[in-house]
């Protein structure tokens, strides 16, 4: 496992968080995997966090006389992936950091996709300066009406410029472009519950056996089996995240002025607004507003700018 230089020249042991459990934090070391915990003045001074440390942090540490480590420092991040915290928590949570790419998975169905996600996921992308990646998995459940609706997506997300594929673990076809996809990369798969992450996961890579379950025949929703991230090493090469399914991708620290700036078909049409704080809802002479009456924006991109706009109002 490679490290970042500002890791190199430190006296005490350097590591990365492979995975975290909520009192402790699995540090690979490259040799060997310590079982470490964080001292209370970063759980204190994590003030916007929810959790002050995340899976793919560089750490130094330091290790007892029992084997196990103390967290003495975090190192900082390249990138990370946040969203809004749960649960009536204030601030944000961090996912995982210091990625190459990030994957959002949805599948066709049990659960079908949800383009507003996929949005939301890619407006934060864009925002934390992380390349973002499309999976719509579970190809093989899809019914004739999917097909058109599928090859839609594809066709809009490929002519933004994001990288988009359709997998299914059985194709082999499918499988052996997603292992082109993540071979040399540090990934993470985020998305849904039941969407196939972790099956996918098992799939390429004979190595891993995580656990998975079915799909809630009553909501066809999604049933937890991952209930933390970790990050593993693939036998191709590269480093891929699991995490837990998330129902939910709220948006943290963007302004309602500033969301346009994330989604790539409306950067040339807001030069062309009248007004510098223009929101592209409803103000006349906007740029945005008129490229979507011609075309230039697809219906379903600009609902779902709204509806963040919405939120973040």
């Amino acid at each position: 496992m490679q490290y970042p230089a500002s890791c190199l020249f430190s006296p005490m042991q350097k590591g990365r968080i492979i995975q975290s459990t909520g009192s402790w934090y699995h540090v690979d070391t490259g040799d060997e995997i310590i079982e470490s915990r964080l001292p209370g003045k970063f759980r204190l001074s994590g003030k916007k966090e929810t959790n002050p440390i995340a899976v793919g942090d560089f750490v130094d540490f330091t290790v007892n006389d029992d084997g196990s480590g103390n967290i003495q420092k975090i190192h900082e991040r390249e990138n990370y992936i946040p969203r809004k915290a749960t649960h009536g928590k204030r601030g944000r949570h961090i996912l995982v950091s210091n990625l190459d790419q990030a994957c959002v998975v949805q599948s066709v169905r049990k659960p079908q996709f949800k383009e507003g996600f996929i949005d939301r996921f890619l407006v934060t992308c864009e925002a934390y300066e992380v390349r973002a990646c499309i999976i719509i998995n579970k190809t093989d459940l899809a019914k004739k009406q999917d097909t058109a609706v599928v090859e839609d997506l594809v066709a809009l997300y490929e002519d933004l410029g994001y990288s988009i594929i359709t997998t299914s673990i059985h194709n082999q076809q499918s499988l052996e472009e997603l292992k082109e996809l993540l071979k040399t990369r540090t990934s993470a798969f985020i998305g849904p519950s039941g969407v196939g992450k972790t099956s996918l996961i098992n799939t390429i890579d004979p190595e891993y056996n995580f656990r998975v379950a079915d799909v809630s025949t009553s909501s066809n929703k999604g049933k937890h089996t991952t209930t933390f991230a970790r990050l593993v090493p693939l036998s191709f090469g590269g480093y891929l995240v699991d995490t837990p399914g998330i129902r939910e991708f709220g948006l943290v620290n963007i302004e309602p002025w500033e969301l346009s700036l994330f989604f790539p078909e409306m950067s040339e049409p807001r030069e062309h607004c009248k007004f510098s704080n223009c929101t592209h809802d409803h103000e006349p002479g906007c740029g945005v507003i008129e490229a979507f009456e011609n075309g230039e924006i697809a219906l379903s991109r600009y609902k779902s700018y709204l509806g963040m706009l919405d939120s973040l109002k």
